[in-house]
């Protein structure tokens, strides 16, 4: 499994069309987020054909743990070799932020 860190991920943002992906709750999505698209984990699999696979995709969540669940089901069931996981998730992204 590929990672990013929060920095490289922002300096990517600035220069790649990348493709976000927020594994989180609506509520916490709602609360706090840096965008893309938002498929709760139990959603992900019945609405996989809603992410590319044909550009990166930043899959993110609050610690990088449901995100981590995601890709290895996306990779598993539907064969995604595009998926990169924030480690630390929001709370990475929000200390670089600060």
């Amino acid at each position: 499994m590929t990672h990013i860190t929060a920095a490289e991920l922002k300096q990517r943002l600035e220069t790649e069309d990348i493709f976000l992906l927020d594994v989180r709750e609506p509520f916490e999505h709602e609360a706090y987020h840096i965008g893309g698209m938002l498929l709760p984990l139990d959603t992900v699999i019945a609405n996989s054909s809603l992410i590319p696979k044909d550009k990166p995709v930043i899959v993110y969540c609050k610690k990088g743990i449901r995100s981590q669940i995601a890709i290895q089901r996306l990779e598993q069931k539907f064969g995604f070799r595009n998926l990169i996981n924030l480690q630390g998730g929001m709370e990475g992204w929000a200390e670089l932020e600060s």
